[in-house]
């Protein structure tokens, strides 16, 4: 009997993490055969014993192990794993990279379930095509996901796009952008004369 196939969700956003999980149970694969990380350290030494036959991981641009890094640090114990990338940045040097390693899909964050779902779709079609011990696997997980009633899979909100400068609201009030910054996959705003940082999601464009 072949092994179960195993997918490696990696995101610092617990909602990313919760969306791609339910929507490959949504798709038939159990539940204890999808392993989620919130940093790619830990996903690294989650990695080499779980061993997944899929990782989709965020590009961590700004930590010491990158997404891409991850990818090739575990393909050095498994040499068959498939790739797949998220990340709000999508720049033509990502897309250069993620080609070069051979992921299947780069997505664009914030996305739709009907995005990440049409990307997985076609990744799960391409993993059968290309590693016959799995094509079975894969197509009888369709194939019974097929008849039975799909659960809800829930939709990212999109983040509104801040620019230094612009003008935002937040707690009923009118601020002005100074510093917007991406970190660990989070967009957070410093609001001119306020101390901190505020996650992009609690503000609205004024």
């Amino acid at each position: 009997m072949n092994s179960p196939l195993k997918f490696l969700v990696v995101d610092a956003l617990a909602g990313v993490q919760t969306f791609a999980r339910q929507l490959l149970q949504s798709r038939g694969f159990a539940a204890e055969n999808i392993r989620c990380c919130a940093d790619t350290e830990t996903a690294l030494a989650e990695g080499l014993v779980f061993k997944p036959n899929f990782l989709v991981t965020d590009w961590f641009p700004r930590s010491a192990l990158t997404g891409p890094d991850l990818y090739q640090r575990l393909r050095e114990s498994l040499p068959t794993l498939h790739l797949s990338l998220l990340s709000f940045d999508v720049t033509p040097d990502h897309q250069l990279k993620a080609k070069a390693l051979g992921a299947h899909f780069l997505l664009k964050k914030p996305f739709t379930a009907e995005q990440l779902q049409a990307e997985i779709t076609r990744s799960l079609d391409a993993l059968a095509r290309s590693s016959p011990e799995l094509h079975g696997q894969v197509h009888e997980v369709i194939h019974k996901t097929r008849m039975l009633p799909r659960p809800a899979v829930p939709i990212i909100p999109p983040q509104p796009v801040v620019k230094p400068g612009d003008r935002v609201r937040y707690q009923g009030a009118v601020h002005v952008a100074q510093h917007v910054v991406h970190r660990h996959s989070e967009t957070v705003v410093q609001l001119k004369g306020m101390p901190g940082f505020v996650p992009v999601d609690k503000l609205q464009l004024a």
